[in-house]
């Protein structure tokens, strides 16, 4: 249990950990790269630490010569091997459906397990487009474990039933492995695009046409040379707490900003938040740079189904703002909110409602009343979900009375200093007005 205070603003300049995805690709792409890579900026959490974890036991060797720099000497393009027990993949959900795409390029029979959500979360949309390309994929009920026995890959085209930047991940590494090319996915609406572009920069011949994406199969990959950014969705917290607490001014140093991961601040613009981005770059074929926020006034908006693929890892964070908006806010199209680490559909308005917010769930969605004001506080279940516990904490320092986080040690999948860095910028030298 952890208790989070009211506080009067969020103030201050901070850095946020390495992107969870880009941190879990670089991994598996070094550990079949030929030579030894250097990941320079590495989140450590327990979703990006199982992949280090995940590819040492596949014959790869990493090592960490300076805090945040992770060293992968990789075993060539078809140089993994299992080991003699199922590969644990924890809570990362992307590490095991990436891995299997990887996996089944290899000569060799691997089973990947992990926690109790992961053996809960479905795993057929990712074995269906491996088994059409020759790979054995066999799944438990439909889910974890995953026993992969890969070997000689045909190309395939593949059309996604649902938008999934994990399942069109797992099929562009397994293109890799084909015996000729291309290997294409066709999109229904635009998902992330991390494993393109990292792809792109180690000379993997990649093409985008409309909505279909497509890979060439190649004879090796080059080592990596990579600084990771920080995560776009663990600066979406602080964020969305400095947008709604008055006088709050803060400043997000080096965060990722691949415009396929920032829907969320498109949301949050047109809703009326008064944000900067300086200092842009590029590195490593990713869009880099610095946010500063102020407190805004919001008001209501929708999203709608084709931005969710965009926006999912935020949409709780959404019904925060939204509940101290002015209007009624809604969205439409999120499904896939329900397969999470939670059934964050649920979750989301539970935790909302217990606090005193007007948020209502739907099938594939919620709808939200605003009221722009403090809640009172309360009690929020995590549900072991790191979303939701971040968003509890958000809520403490937006209550009145402060907020009680259940199982608060959750956020260690993707943030383990969170609620360190929320005490750092939290200023607290006010008491909270009753409304």
């Amino acid at each position: 249990m952890r208790r989070v205070e009211p506080a009067a603003a969020l103030v201050g300049d901070i850095a946020v950990p390495g992107v969870k995805g880009l941190c879990q690709r670089a991994a598996l792409l070094a550990a079949i790269a030929d030579g030894v890579s250097e990941i320079r900026g590495f989140g450590h959490a327990a979703d990006t630490d199982v992949a280090l974890d995940a590819v040492r036991e596949l014959g790869a060797g990493v090592s960490e010569p300076s805090p945040g720099t992770i060293r992968i000497e990789g075993v060539g393009l078809r140089g993994l091997r299992p080991p003699d027990h199922p590969i644990d993949c924890g809570n990362a959900g992307t590490l095991l459906r990436l891995l299997s795409g990887v996996l089944a390029g290899q000569e060799d029979r691997f089973v990947l397990t992990g926690d109790e959500q992961i053996t809960s979360r479905p795993h057929e949309r990712v074995a269906i487009p491996l088994r059409q390309m020759g790979a054995e994929v066999e799944t438990t009920n439909g889910s974890a474990p995953v026993t992969i026995t890969g070997g000689s890959l045909e190309p395939t085209s593949y059309v996604l039933p649902v938008a999934s930047a994990q399942v069109k991940s797992a099929i562009l590494l397994a293109g890799l492995f084909a015996h000729s090319g291309p290997t294409t996915v066709v999109e229904p609406v635009p998902t992330r695009d991390h494993t393109e572009r990292m792809l792109t920069s180690l000379g993997v011949r990649v093409r985008r046409e409309g909505s279909e994406i497509s890979v060439w199969p190649v004879e090796s990959i080059p080592p990596l040379d990579i600084d990771i950014p920080g995560d776009f969705s663990s600066a979406a917290p602080f964020l969305v707490g400095a947008l709604l607490l008055v006088g709050s001014e803060l400043r997000i140093h080096d965060v990722n900003l691949n415009p396929t991961r920032i829907g969320f601040l498109d949301v949050l613009e047109r809703m009326g938040a008064r944000t900067t981005v300086y200092d842009r770059r590029s590195s490593g074929g990713e869009l880099v740079g610095s946010l500063g926020i102020r407190s805004s006034e919001l008001t209501a908006t929708t999203i709608e189904s084709h931005e969710v693929p965009n926006v999912v890892d935020e949409l709780p964070l959404f019904a925060l703002a939204a509940s101290m908006a002015h209007g009624i806010s809604r969205v439409r199209g999120a499904e896939e909110l329900r397969a999470k680490e939670s059934d964050r559909i649920e979750t989301t308005t539970e935790a909302l409602r217990g606090l005193g917010a007007h948020v209502n769930a739907e099938s594939d969605g919620f709808w939200v009343r605003g009221v722009p004001t403090r809640f009172k506080g309360g009690l929020v279940e995590s549900r072991g979900d790191h979303r939701i516990a971040m968003l509890a904490g958000i809520a403490g320092v937006l209550s009145r009375e402060g907020v009680e986080i259940d199982d608060p040690d959750c956020v260690a999948v993707s943030f383990p200093d969170f609620f360190e860095l929320l005490d750092e910028v939290a200023r607290r030298d006010f008491v909270p007005e009753e409304s």
